[in-house]
């Protein structure tokens, strides 16, 4: 039996896992999983596919993440839709530390991966090395698909508890990049024939 300093101190980590404790550790992480909320944090054009995946024809309420968390102290998942300025780090930082814990990081788009075509001094290039980013959704911007991808995929990985092991382990995000959805890949030509 865990002594009760290790179930004050560690919560359900304290505990030796039984089939009880095991099964409460799933419905938490599940539960964890479904009612995750986002800070917003749209710089550039990134943040209007960001808000069109919260509108009425993507349905964001399904997901648990129908209400956008204005303060940084309400929520768990920061979305950086768009390019950070060396100007902007140290605010998406403050916001970052002010965050519940557990926390994740969705970043979305290419400027917020890499600094996309913005090659310069004044941009960040990559908003990983601000903050531990779990999941990359590609795309300049990426659509609302991709987006959902993104967000689907985080709750995969929150549900079966590795991101947070990793984290304890590494504090590093876990940095999946998940495919495309909304047809913004490869170019595709289509070749018009004579009627």
């Amino acid at each position: 039996m865990a002594a009760f300093s290790d179930v004050r101190d560690d919560g359900l980590a304290g505990l030796q896992h039984n089939f009880i404790t095991g099964q409460l550790e799933s419905m938490v992480q599940w539960s964890r999983s479904r009612s995750s909320w986002p800070a917003t944090f749209g710089l550039a054009c990134c943040a209007i596919e960001m808000m069109a995946t919260g509108g009425s024809h993507y349905d964001l309420a399904r997901l648990g993440m129908e209400v956008f968390r204005a303060s940084p102290r309400q929520a768990d998942v920061m979305i950086v839709a768009g390019r950070v300025s060396q100007k902007m780090a140290p605010v998406l930082r403050q916001i970052y530390d002010q965050m519940m814990e557990p926390k994740w990081v969705i970043s979305m788009g290419v400027c917020a991966s890499s600094g996309g075509m913005f090659n310069n001094y004044a941009i960040v290039q990559g908003v990983d090395q601000i903050v531990p980013v779990d999941v990359y959704a590609p795309g300049c911007p990426p659509g609302p698909e991709t987006l959902l991808h993104a967000i689907e995929t985080l709750h995969t990985q929150i549900e079966t508890g590795q991101l947070l092991r990793r984290r304890d382990a590494t504090g590093q995000g876990a940095g999946i990049v998940v495919e495309q959805r909304d047809g913004q890949g490869q170019p595709q030509f289509v070749t018009l024939g004579r009627q």
